[in-house]
């Protein structure tokens, strides 16, 4: 007899504002533990000095994780000029100096050569994995490791602060793998200045924006009231939510049930697509699976379990 997962079948995403000081992995483990489900997940780790938008999936929604995360993604984030650090942030300790700062045209003029797809060499601390051990774990224990540059995309750049001589506040929106803290480190040593990032904030990841993120003390506030249980469904979004970019094929009762065995079905008539590629069935609104549209046939990949 197989054994019962522990948890309730929670099926949903939270847009968790996370707040600084908190990994990625407690954040989780925080969410799961309110809604005592059985699985969890997050899109798109952002380190612990960071905050703001990290999309939880609970569930089946976990199944949708690889299409939220390869969306593009958008920072806030505050550079002090003078020194770099070995963590390319404010929690590493100082490894170069200098006593000079930029002028906001020497940055402004050096934006353009990190639009696009650049090259970028990932921080020490990161959590790229080499031979099975995380970057960041080899860097504490004092390990140099040659980390390859790698090709990444820069959507856009820009200064939208500047409060002091020797502090700047930009924003970007960017791809998948694309580290904020590189970005720092690599404008400071072009600009022969030095650099590092003090503040952090992920204001949108793929189809998730800021508008729609809760806080943790919102979630904790909300299981204590007297309903808790509604309280924080009603903070859940639909499994569905991460894949907005997706075709989506309303398909009837009888096909549903092809697609829920994991068999294909064929798009006839009005409905039928004229693209291939990813997509999702859904059937009177509930979502069915994830598949792949091809010479007008539905073929399922991932189906969803609501059991």
């Amino acid at each position: 007899m197989a054994r019962r997962r522990k948890g309730n079948p929670v099926n949903g995403w939270i847009v968790l504002d996370k707040r600084a000081g908190m990994t990625s992995t407690q954040a989780v483990g925080a969410v799961r533990r309110l809604y005592d489900a059985q699985k969890a997940g997050h899109a798109g780790t952002l380190d612990p000095l960071a905050t703001g938008i990290l999309p939880l999936a609970l569930g089946e929604a976990t199944k949708t994780v690889s299409f939220a995360v390869d969306g593009e993604k958008a920072y806030r984030f505050t550079v002090r000029w003078g020194a770099e650090t070995t963590t390319d942030d404010a929690e590493g300790p100082i490894s170069r100096k200098s006593d000079r700062c930029p002028t906001l045209p020497e940055i402004e003029a050096l934006l353009p050569r990190y639009i696009g797809v650049v090259l970028q060499t990932p921080p020490q601390f990161s959590a790229i994995k080499i031979d099975g051990n995380r970057a960041y774990d080899l860097a504490r224990d004092g390990e140099i490791v040659p980390l390859e540059p790698r090709e990444v995309v820069i959507d856009t750049l820009r200064v939208v602060d500047m409060p002091d001589a020797c502090t700047t506040v930009f924003e970007a929106e960017c791809g998948r793998g694309t580290y904020v803290r590189a970005i720092a480190r690599d404008i400071g040593r072009d600009l022969g200045c030095y650099g590092h990032v003090i503040a952090l904030r992920r204001t949108r990841v793929g189809p998730f924006h800021e508008d729609d993120s809760i806080t943790l003390d919102e979630l904790d506030a909300a299981a204590r009231l007297e309903d808790g249980g509604a309280a924080l469904g009603e903070a859940l979004l639909g499994v569905e939510a991460a894949l907005t970019g997706l075709a989506q094929l309303n398909v009837s009762q009888q096909d549903a049930a092809r697609i829920l065995r994991g068999q294909s079905i064929l798009i006839r008539g009005r409905d039928a697509p004229v693209m291939g590629g990813d997509a999702y069935a859904i059937s009177r609104g509930q979502p069915l699976a994830i598949g792949v549209l091809e010479q007008g046939e539905f073929r399922p990949t991932r189906v969803f379990n609501f059991g």
